[in-house]
């Protein structure tokens, strides 16, 4: 059983999630619109400046979360959770060598663990929301259709995972191209 305390930090993730969601959104836009329109590219340069600190305050941000919720809350992760950690957990520490060495070229790494755990925790979505016995579940121990966390009728944690990865994708596009420009 939740506490109320659960409850509010659950529902405050979930508006964390809508807003990652629609920066997503935003940023992918943007790539398109700031090659038509040189207003844009303010924008645009703004986020290749700042995306590699941004990027380490997702990647934070999530391990942050996911440690509280297992080791100070007591949900133990299940098989799918911790392959999903696997992959959010040493972008945390490349990205902050990044920043402090200011090499942005890290940008194809951190897409390339990202659309791993990407594809791992929408996977994971998938499985929770169409239930059991939907698709295998390769948890021995746990159960990866459990769902802590469902918020707005589909935020649940492999979503927040899903949206993580995804923003972390598209602000490393963006560095990318600064990369590419450079040369």
């Amino acid at each position: 059983m939740m506490t109320p305390f659960v409850e509010e930090l659950n529902f405050l993730l979930a508006l964390g999630t809508i807003g990652m969601q629609i920066a997503t959104v935003t940023l992918i836009a943007l790539l398109f619109l700031e090659k038509k329109n040189s207003d844009y590219a303010v924008l645009g340069n703004f986020v290749r400046r700042f995306g590699l600190h941004i990027g380490f305050l997702i990647a934070l941000g999530s391990t942050i979360m996911s440690l509280y919720y297992s080791e100070v809350l007591g949900f133990i992760p299940c098989f799918l959770c911790w392959l999903q950690r696997i992959f959010i957990y040493p972008l945390v520490v490349l990205f902050g060598i990044a920043i402090w060495k200011k090499d942005s070229r890290i940008a194809d790494y951190v897409i390339g663990l990202s659309i791993v755990g990407f594809c791992i925790a929408l996977y994971q979505h998938f499985l929770q929301m169409m239930g059991h016995g939907s698709l295998p579940c390769p948890s021995s121990g746990g159960d990866c259709a459990q769902r802590i966390l469902f918020e707005f009728g589909y935020i649940t944690f492999p979503l927040i995972a899903v949206s993580s990865f995804a923003l972390l994708i598209v602000l490393m596009l963006f560095v990318r191209r600064q990369n590419i420009e450079n040369q």
